[in-house]
């Protein structure tokens, strides 16, 4: 007598946030949704540190809006590294671990890829040489304008504890850097490029390598403002069409990464300098937003990669 048939067993996907994130996190909604349109996936929305989640039980797990991370760097990692034991985790966790921390702009120079000029001052080293320094190579003051910089943690994410100086401020960006040097944090010194203020960054998202559509973010650091006390600082975000240049450096940007890992998402952020030639701004590979909302079908393309991702035989899919 035949086997009854029975129903294939539902793809069970983590949607990893946290718990300050979950309800700001805009593209969860919109991704829940197109996951489970097909009716063939089951999906659950979690917090990365949930002590009762049981990473075992999901065939994905998949990192969306661990926005918190930056402050609790250490923790996270040693979740992200039992979590990868248990299930599949993308993205892995070497891009993790390469990519939670901004010296990879340094990698990325290295391997020739157009970066915002980037000096790093590391706690324990004097501050205020390594400042003086990076202020004659970056931000000498011509044609009657003051140069500007900005001041930010290494390790960081959503503009928190990021301010933008002009020179005549380097008391204040002496203060903001030892502070925190006194965390143990390190710091990363950027020149602040005139042209963001018109032209604003472009962000161009990509779905397993391929490019999927691209948004303005208008300039978030301003001048006096000091840095945000929320989980990110708020964002003017609107559609763009990315320039073939601004492309083609995003796939570069992705060619340079030293990591042989595949990724399902990743973004990278563009600003132009005064030569108006697109430059580096950020490599997001952790938990970037993605912006479903300005760009038609980009959810359904997200969820098409990851169930197919998910449905790979485990030693094809890391």
């Amino acid at each position: 007598m035949p086997a009854p048939n029975r129903p294939a067993r539902l793809t069970h996907v983590a949607l990893v946030t946290a718990a300050a994130a979950r309800h700001l996190d805009e593209d969860l909604p919109p991704l829940e949704q197109a996951l489970r349109a097909p009716g063939d996936v089951r999906v659950s929305i979690v917090d990365w540190d949930d002590a009762a989640v049981d990473w075992a039980a999901f065939d994905l797990a998949v990192l969306r809006s661990t926005w918190d991370y930056s402050q609790r760097l250490g923790e996270f990692l040693a979740w992200a590294a039992r979590a990868a034991q248990a299930t599949r985790l993308l993205n892995p966790l070497p891009v993790l671990r390469w990519n939670t921390d901004k010296h990879y702009l340094r990698d990325l120079a290295q391997a020739g890829v157009p970066t915002v000029p980037s000096s790093f001052i590391e706690p324990g080293e004097a501050a205020a040489p390594l400042l003086d320094a990076f202020l004659g190579a970056f931000a000498p003051t011509s044609a009657g304008k003051e140069a500007e910089f900005v001041v930010k943690p290494a390790i960081g994410a959503g503009s928190r504890d990021a301010q933008r100086y002009g020179r005549s401020e380097r008391a204040a960006a002496l203060a903001h850097a030892q502070r925190l040097l006194d965390a143990q944090r390190s710091v990363l010194l950027q020149p602040y490029l005139d042209r963001i203020d018109e032209y604003g960054e472009t962000a161009l998202v990509f779905f397993e390598g391929r490019y999927s559509h691209a948004i303005r973010k208008g300039p978030l650091l301003r001048r006096g403002e000091g840095p945000t006390g929320a989980l990110f600082a708020e964002e003017q975000i609107s559609a763009r069409v990315a320039s073939m240049a601004e492309i083609d450096l995003a796939r570069r940007t992705l060619a340079a990464m030293p990591l042989e890992q595949a990724l399902l998402y990743a973004r990278v952020d563009l600003i132009h300098d005064d030569a108006g030639a697109p430059c580096v701004l950020e490599l997001e590979l952790a938990e970037p937003s993605l912006f479903f909302a300005h760009a038609p079908g980009s959810a359904q393309r997200f969820a098409e990669a990851l169930v197919q991702r998910a449905r790979l035989e485990p030693e094809l899919a890391v």
